[in-house]
C-alpha cells in the first residue's frame, strides 16, 4: 500500500500588530503556530479557519497563502506537508482543543525555538512583510 504525506495547515494570526502562538498540549510540546490536519473532504482554507477557531477561539479571515512547506523531516512523528496562511483575527483569545495556552507575541518576543519548522515559517513571513519577497523554494529538499 502506498504511503502519502498528511496535509496540514498552519495559520499566522495577526491582531494588533502581534501574532498568536499556542502552547501545544500534546507531543511535541512547546510553542507553535495554530494549525493541524486537514479533514477528508475539507479545503485547505476551510481547515485553516476551523483549526484557528478550535485552538484560539478566534474568528479569522484569511488574507493570503504564504507557502507550502514539505520537508519530510518537518514533523518527527510522520511525513506532513503544511500550507501556511496569514489571517486577521477577531474575538477574544482563549486556548482550546489541542492548545493548552495561547498568547500574542510581537516580532521581538518570538522565541528562537518553536515546534516543527514554525521558526522558518515566521522568518519567511517577516521577510515577506519587510521586503515583499516571496519565500523561496528549498530545492535541496526536493
Amino acid at each position: 500500500m502506498a504511503q502519502h504525506p498528511y496535509p496540514t495547515v498552519d495559520i499566522i494570526i495577526e491582531m494588533n500588530e502581534k501574532i498568536v502562538l499556542i502552547q501545544r498540549k500534546y507531543e511535541p510540546l512547546g510553542l507553535a503556530l495554530p494549525g493541524g490536519f486537514v479533514d477528508y473532504g475539507e479545503s485547505l482554507e476551510a481547515a485553516a479557519i476551523r483549526e484557528a477557531k478550535e485552538e484560539t477561539s478566534l474568528d479569522v479571515t484569511l488574507k493570503y497563502q504564504l507557502k507550502t512547506y514539505s520537508d519530510p523531516r518537518r514533523d518527527a512523528r510522520r511525513h506532513t506537508t503544511a500550507t501556511a496562511f496569514v489571517a486577521e483575527g477577531k474575538g477574544t483569545l482563549c486556548a482550546a482543543d489541542d492548545a493548552q495556552g495561547a498568547k500574542f507575541f510581537s516580532r521581538e518576543e518570538i522565541p528562537k525555538i518553536l515546534c516543527f519548522d514554525h521558526k522558518q515559517i515566521l522568518d519567511d513571513y517577516y521577510r515577506f512583510k519587510d521586503t515583499g519577497e516571496l519565500p523561496r523554494c528549498d530545492l535541496h529538499h526536493a
